[in-house]
Protein backbone atom coordinates (compact mmCIF):
# COMPACT_ATOMS: atom_id res chain seq x y z
CA UNK A 1 0.00 0.00 0.00
CA UNK A 2 1.48 3.36 -1.05
CA UNK A 3 0.76 6.93 -0.12
CA UNK A 4 1.32 9.03 -3.21
CA UNK A 5 2.38 12.31 -1.60
CA UNK A 6 4.64 11.01 1.17
CA UNK A 7 5.90 7.93 -0.70
CA UNK A 8 5.42 5.87 2.45
CA UNK A 9 4.48 2.23 1.97
CA UNK A 10 3.19 -0.67 4.02
CA UNK A 11 3.79 -4.30 3.09
CA UNK A 12 1.55 -7.22 4.04
CA UNK A 13 3.04 -10.67 3.43
CA UNK A 14 0.28 -13.17 2.70
CA UNK A 15 1.93 -16.49 2.06
CA UNK A 16 -0.68 -19.12 2.91
CA UNK A 17 -2.21 -17.16 5.78
CA UNK A 18 -5.92 -16.76 4.96
CA UNK A 19 -6.31 -14.07 7.61
CA UNK A 20 -3.55 -11.99 5.97
CA UNK A 21 -5.20 -12.42 2.56
CA UNK A 22 -8.52 -11.26 3.97
CA UNK A 23 -6.71 -8.26 5.43
CA UNK A 24 -5.28 -7.42 1.98
CA UNK A 25 -8.74 -7.57 0.39
CA UNK A 26 -10.13 -5.41 3.19
CA UNK A 27 -7.37 -2.82 2.77
CA UNK A 28 -7.92 -2.74 -0.99
CA UNK A 29 -11.62 -2.04 -0.44
CA UNK A 30 -10.78 0.76 1.99
CA UNK A 31 -8.20 2.58 -0.16
CA UNK A 32 -8.48 6.33 0.36
CA UNK A 33 -7.77 9.16 -2.04
CA UNK A 34 -4.02 9.53 -2.53
CA UNK A 35 -3.41 5.82 -1.88
CA UNK A 36 -2.95 2.86 -4.19
CA UNK A 37 -2.19 -0.82 -3.72
CA UNK A 38 0.15 -3.22 -5.42
CA UNK A 39 -0.68 -6.94 -5.21
CA UNK A 40 2.10 -9.34 -6.23
CA UNK A 41 1.12 -12.94 -6.99
CA UNK A 42 3.35 -15.89 -7.90
CA UNK A 43 1.80 -18.77 -9.88
CA UNK A 44 -1.64 -18.18 -8.33
CA UNK A 45 -4.39 -20.77 -8.27
CA UNK A 46 -7.54 -20.03 -10.21
CA UNK A 47 -9.61 -19.44 -7.07
CA UNK A 48 -7.10 -16.97 -5.61
CA UNK A 49 -7.06 -14.84 -8.74
CA UNK A 50 -10.82 -14.94 -9.23
CA UNK A 51 -11.39 -13.52 -5.75
CA UNK A 52 -9.10 -10.61 -6.55
CA UNK A 53 -10.64 -10.25 -10.00
CA UNK A 54 -14.09 -9.83 -8.49
CA UNK A 55 -12.83 -7.13 -6.13
CA UNK A 56 -10.79 -5.28 -8.77
CA UNK A 57 -13.29 -5.69 -11.58
CA UNK A 58 -10.97 -7.60 -13.92
CA UNK A 59 -12.37 -9.00 -17.14
CA UNK A 60 -12.70 -12.80 -17.39
CA UNK A 61 -10.40 -12.90 -20.44
CA UNK A 62 -7.75 -10.97 -18.54
CA UNK A 63 -7.91 -13.54 -15.73
CA UNK A 64 -7.47 -16.37 -18.24
CA UNK A 65 -4.40 -14.66 -19.72
CA UNK A 66 -2.89 -14.26 -16.27
CA UNK A 67 -3.43 -17.90 -15.33
CA UNK A 68 -2.19 -19.44 -18.57
CA UNK A 69 1.51 -19.17 -19.24
CA UNK A 70 2.65 -18.79 -22.84
CA UNK A 71 1.39 -15.29 -23.60
CA UNK A 72 3.41 -13.18 -26.02
CA UNK A 73 4.22 -9.58 -25.01
CA UNK A 74 1.11 -7.48 -25.58
CA UNK A 75 -1.01 -4.62 -24.23
CA UNK A 76 -4.79 -4.62 -23.89
CA UNK A 77 -7.43 -2.45 -22.27
CA UNK A 78 -10.41 -3.72 -20.33
CA UNK A 79 -12.42 -0.64 -19.42
CA UNK A 80 -10.29 1.49 -17.11
CA UNK A 81 -7.81 -1.38 -16.57
CA UNK A 82 -4.70 -1.67 -18.71
CA UNK A 83 -3.21 -5.17 -19.03
CA UNK A 84 0.44 -5.61 -20.06
CA UNK A 85 2.00 -9.02 -20.66
CA UNK A 86 5.77 -9.36 -20.97
CA UNK A 87 8.51 -11.95 -20.64
CA UNK A 88 11.20 -11.96 -17.99
CA UNK A 89 14.56 -13.15 -19.26
CA UNK A 90 17.98 -14.06 -17.96
CA UNK A 91 21.03 -15.92 -19.30
CA UNK A 92 22.40 -18.94 -17.43
CA UNK A 93 26.11 -19.08 -18.28
CA UNK A 94 26.65 -22.58 -16.82
CA UNK A 95 24.03 -24.01 -19.17
CA UNK A 96 24.64 -21.47 -21.96
CA UNK A 97 20.89 -21.00 -22.18
CA UNK A 98 18.39 -18.15 -22.12
CA UNK A 99 15.71 -18.81 -19.51
CA UNK A 100 12.39 -16.99 -19.70
CA UNK A 101 9.44 -16.39 -17.43
CA UNK A 102 6.26 -14.36 -17.75
CA UNK A 103 4.77 -11.39 -15.99
CA UNK A 104 1.26 -9.98 -16.33
CA UNK A 105 0.46 -6.50 -15.03
CA UNK A 106 -3.03 -5.07 -14.49
CA UNK A 107 -2.95 -1.33 -13.93
CA UNK A 108 -6.16 0.18 -12.59
CA UNK A 109 -7.02 3.62 -11.22
CA UNK A 110 -6.05 2.74 -7.62
CA UNK A 111 -4.16 -0.53 -7.85
CA UNK A 112 -1.62 -2.66 -9.70
CA UNK A 113 -1.81 -6.44 -9.84
CA UNK A 114 1.22 -8.43 -11.03
CA UNK A 115 1.06 -12.16 -11.74
CA UNK A 116 4.43 -13.88 -12.19
CA UNK A 117 5.36 -17.23 -13.71
CA UNK A 118 9.02 -18.23 -13.46
CA UNK A 119 11.88 -18.24 -10.98
CA UNK A 120 13.20 -14.71 -11.46
CA UNK A 121 11.22 -12.00 -9.67
CA UNK A 122 11.62 -8.50 -11.18
CA UNK A 123 8.90 -7.13 -8.89
CA UNK A 124 11.15 -7.41 -5.83
CA UNK A 125 13.77 -5.12 -7.41
CA UNK A 126 11.01 -2.80 -8.67
CA UNK A 127 9.62 -2.51 -5.13
CA UNK A 128 13.11 -1.73 -3.83
CA UNK A 129 13.53 1.04 -6.40
CA UNK A 130 10.17 2.54 -5.49
CA UNK A 131 11.13 2.48 -1.82
CA UNK A 132 14.45 4.17 -2.61
CA UNK A 133 12.81 7.04 -4.55
CA UNK A 134 9.97 8.58 -2.55
CA UNK A 135 9.11 10.92 -5.44
CA UNK A 136 7.93 8.17 -7.78
CA UNK A 137 4.75 7.05 -5.91
CA UNK A 138 3.21 10.45 -6.70
CA UNK A 139 2.53 9.04 -10.16
CA UNK A 140 0.25 6.41 -8.63
CA UNK A 141 -0.04 2.95 -10.21
CA UNK A 142 1.92 4.18 -13.25
CA UNK A 143 4.98 4.38 -10.98
CA UNK A 144 4.75 0.62 -10.37
CA UNK A 145 4.31 -0.06 -14.10
CA UNK A 146 7.40 2.03 -14.87
CA UNK A 147 9.50 0.41 -12.13
CA UNK A 148 8.67 -3.13 -13.30
CA UNK A 149 9.30 -2.31 -16.96
CA UNK A 150 12.58 -0.61 -16.06
CA UNK A 151 13.82 -3.67 -14.14
CA UNK A 152 12.78 -6.10 -16.90
CA UNK A 153 14.40 -4.03 -19.67
CA UNK A 154 17.59 -3.62 -17.61
CA UNK A 155 17.69 -7.41 -17.28
CA UNK A 156 17.36 -7.66 -21.07
CA UNK A 157 20.39 -5.42 -21.46
CA UNK A 158 22.44 -7.47 -18.98
CA UNK A 159 21.49 -10.69 -20.76
CA UNK A 160 22.41 -9.20 -24.15
CA UNK A 161 25.86 -8.23 -22.81
CA UNK A 162 26.39 -11.76 -21.49
CA UNK A 163 25.32 -13.33 -24.78
CA UNK A 164 27.69 -11.03 -26.70
CA UNK A 165 30.58 -12.11 -24.45
CA UNK A 166 29.66 -15.75 -25.11
CA UNK A 167 29.54 -15.04 -28.85
CA UNK A 168 32.99 -13.45 -28.78
CA UNK A 169 34.41 -16.52 -27.03
CA UNK A 170 32.75 -18.71 -29.64
CA UNK A 171 34.27 -16.59 -32.43
CA UNK A 172 37.74 -17.09 -30.91
CA UNK A 173 37.23 -20.86 -30.92
CA UNK A 174 35.91 -20.89 -34.49
CA UNK A 175 38.90 -18.96 -35.84
CA UNK A 176 41.52 -20.76 -33.75
CA UNK A 177 44.09 -23.10 -35.28
CA UNK A 178 42.34 -26.21 -33.96
CA UNK A 179 40.25 -28.21 -36.38
CA UNK A 180 37.13 -28.52 -34.23
CA UNK A 181 33.65 -28.21 -35.72
CA UNK A 182 31.65 -25.75 -33.56
CA UNK A 183 28.51 -25.84 -35.71
CA UNK A 184 26.44 -27.39 -32.92
CA UNK A 185 27.54 -24.70 -30.43
CA UNK A 186 26.67 -21.97 -32.93
CA UNK A 187 23.22 -23.40 -33.59
CA UNK A 188 22.62 -23.73 -29.85
CA UNK A 189 23.53 -20.10 -29.19
CA UNK A 190 21.53 -19.00 -32.22
CA UNK A 191 18.48 -20.79 -30.85
CA UNK A 192 18.89 -18.96 -27.53
CA UNK A 193 19.23 -15.62 -29.30
CA UNK A 194 16.03 -16.33 -31.24
CA UNK A 195 14.24 -16.98 -27.96
CA UNK A 196 15.71 -13.73 -26.66
CA UNK A 197 14.47 -11.92 -29.76
CA UNK A 198 10.97 -13.38 -29.36
CA UNK A 199 10.82 -11.81 -25.90
CA UNK A 200 12.24 -8.40 -26.78
CA UNK A 201 10.95 -7.61 -30.26
CA UNK A 202 7.17 -7.77 -29.56
CA UNK A 203 7.62 -5.55 -26.50
CA UNK A 204 8.89 -2.59 -28.57
CA UNK A 205 5.47 -1.65 -30.02
CA UNK A 206 3.88 -2.36 -26.62
CA UNK A 207 5.92 0.42 -25.00
CA UNK A 208 5.14 2.75 -27.88
CA UNK A 209 2.06 4.68 -26.88
CA UNK A 210 1.75 2.74 -23.62
CA UNK A 211 0.25 5.76 -21.86
CA UNK A 212 -2.32 6.49 -24.54
CA UNK A 213 -5.83 6.27 -23.18
CA UNK A 214 -4.78 6.59 -19.55
CA UNK A 215 -7.51 8.31 -17.58
CA UNK A 216 -5.36 10.89 -15.81
CA UNK A 217 -3.69 12.55 -18.78
CA UNK A 218 -1.99 15.18 -16.61
CA UNK A 219 -0.26 12.50 -14.58
CA UNK A 220 0.51 10.51 -17.72
CA UNK A 221 2.19 13.50 -19.35
CA UNK A 222 4.42 13.96 -16.30
CA UNK A 223 5.50 10.32 -16.14
CA UNK A 224 5.88 9.95 -19.93
CA UNK A 225 9.60 10.94 -20.01
CA UNK A 226 10.37 8.02 -17.69
CA UNK A 227 8.61 5.60 -20.04
CA UNK A 228 10.40 7.10 -23.05
CA UNK A 229 13.70 6.38 -21.30
CA UNK A 230 12.70 2.74 -20.78
CA UNK A 231 11.56 2.51 -24.42
CA UNK A 232 14.92 3.89 -25.56
CA UNK A 233 16.79 1.25 -23.54
CA UNK A 234 14.55 -1.44 -24.97
CA UNK A 235 15.15 -0.20 -28.52
CA UNK A 236 18.90 -0.37 -28.00
CA UNK A 237 18.62 -3.90 -26.64
CA UNK A 238 16.41 -4.96 -29.55
CA UNK A 239 19.02 -3.59 -31.98
CA UNK A 240 21.74 -5.45 -30.08
CA UNK A 241 19.78 -8.71 -30.27
CA UNK A 242 19.30 -8.31 -34.04
CA UNK A 243 23.03 -7.64 -34.36
CA UNK A 244 23.83 -10.79 -32.35
CA UNK A 245 21.58 -12.82 -34.65
CA UNK A 246 23.33 -11.44 -37.73
CA UNK A 247 26.78 -12.06 -36.23
CA UNK A 248 25.82 -15.65 -35.48
CA UNK A 249 24.80 -16.07 -39.12
CA UNK A 250 28.22 -14.76 -40.15
CA UNK A 251 30.04 -17.03 -37.68
CA UNK A 252 28.02 -20.01 -38.90
CA UNK A 253 28.97 -19.19 -42.49
CA UNK A 254 32.62 -18.86 -41.49
CA UNK A 255 32.51 -22.21 -39.69
CA UNK A 256 30.98 -23.92 -42.71
CA UNK A 257 33.62 -22.33 -44.95
CA UNK A 258 36.38 -23.58 -42.65
CA UNK A 259 34.91 -27.08 -42.67
CA UNK A 260 34.86 -26.95 -46.48
CA UNK A 261 38.50 -25.81 -46.48
CA UNK A 262 39.48 -28.68 -44.16
CA UNK A 263 37.74 -31.14 -46.47
CA UNK A 264 39.51 -29.70 -49.51
CA UNK A 265 42.85 -30.00 -47.70
CA UNK A 266 42.09 -33.63 -46.89
CA UNK A 267 41.11 -34.36 -50.48
CA UNK A 268 44.31 -32.76 -51.77
CA UNK A 269 46.41 -34.90 -49.42
CA UNK A 270 44.54 -38.03 -50.45
CA UNK A 271 44.91 -37.14 -54.12
CA UNK A 272 48.62 -36.40 -53.71
CA UNK A 273 49.33 -39.73 -52.01
CA UNK A 274 47.20 -41.53 -54.61
CA UNK A 275 49.31 -39.94 -57.38
CA UNK A 276 52.53 -40.94 -55.62
CA UNK A 277 51.43 -44.56 -55.28
CA UNK A 278 50.10 -44.63 -58.84
CA UNK A 279 53.64 -44.55 -60.31
CA UNK A 280 54.97 -47.72 -58.63
CA UNK A 281 51.60 -49.36 -59.25
CA UNK A 282 51.91 -48.60 -62.96
CA UNK A 283 55.49 -49.83 -63.23
CA UNK A 284 54.75 -52.96 -61.24
CA UNK A 285 51.69 -53.54 -63.39
CA UNK A 286 53.75 -53.36 -66.59
CA UNK A 287 56.40 -55.78 -65.32
CA UNK A 288 53.82 -58.07 -63.81
CA UNK A 289 52.06 -58.86 -67.07
CA UNK A 290 54.20 -62.00 -67.47
CA UNK A 291 54.39 -62.05 -71.26
CA UNK A 292 56.92 -64.53 -72.58
CA UNK A 293 58.68 -62.12 -74.92
CA UNK A 294 59.56 -59.09 -72.76
CA UNK A 295 63.17 -57.87 -73.27
CA UNK A 296 63.69 -56.67 -69.72
CA UNK A 297 62.72 -59.97 -68.08
CA UNK A 298 66.08 -61.55 -68.81
CA UNK A 299 68.15 -58.47 -68.06
CA UNK A 300 70.35 -58.58 -64.95
CA UNK A 301 69.70 -54.96 -64.01
CA UNK A 302 66.00 -55.00 -64.83
CA UNK A 303 64.75 -55.44 -61.28
CA UNK A 304 66.95 -52.74 -59.62
CA UNK A 305 66.17 -50.37 -62.48
CA UNK A 306 62.42 -50.84 -62.03
CA UNK A 307 62.63 -50.34 -58.24
CA UNK A 308 64.88 -47.30 -58.70
CA UNK A 309 62.46 -45.83 -61.24
CA UNK A 310 59.54 -46.24 -58.84
CA UNK A 311 61.45 -44.72 -55.90
CA UNK A 312 62.75 -41.79 -57.99
CA UNK A 313 59.38 -40.96 -59.51
CA UNK A 314 57.64 -41.21 -56.14
CA UNK A 315 60.28 -39.03 -54.49
CA UNK A 316 59.98 -36.35 -57.17
CA UNK A 317 56.19 -36.30 -56.88
CA UNK A 318 56.39 -36.10 -53.08
CA UNK A 319 58.79 -33.16 -53.30
CA UNK A 320 56.56 -31.36 -55.82
CA UNK A 321 53.43 -31.85 -53.74
CA UNK A 322 55.19 -30.67 -50.55
CA UNK A 323 56.45 -27.56 -52.36
CA UNK A 324 52.92 -26.74 -53.54
CA UNK A 325 51.38 -27.26 -50.10
CA UNK A 326 49.45 -30.39 -50.94
CA UNK A 327 51.16 -32.48 -48.24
Amino acid sequence: MYEELSGRSETVECGLDEEACRLVLKRLRELQGGEFGWVRLVDPAEGELEELADLLGLHRLAVEDALQAGQRPKRERFGDVQAVALKTLWYVEQERAVETGELMLFVGPRYVLTVRHGTVDPTAEAARRLAADASMPRFGPLAVLHAVLDVVVDAYGDAAATVRAELERLEDRVFSASRVDHTEDIYSLKREVREFRDAVQPLVPVLTGLLSGVGDQDRASKVEPYFRDVADHLQRTETEVRTLDELLNAVLGAQQARVGTWQNDDMRRISAWAAIFAVPTMVAGVYGMNFEHMPELGWTFGYPLAVGLMATASGLLHRAFRRNGWL
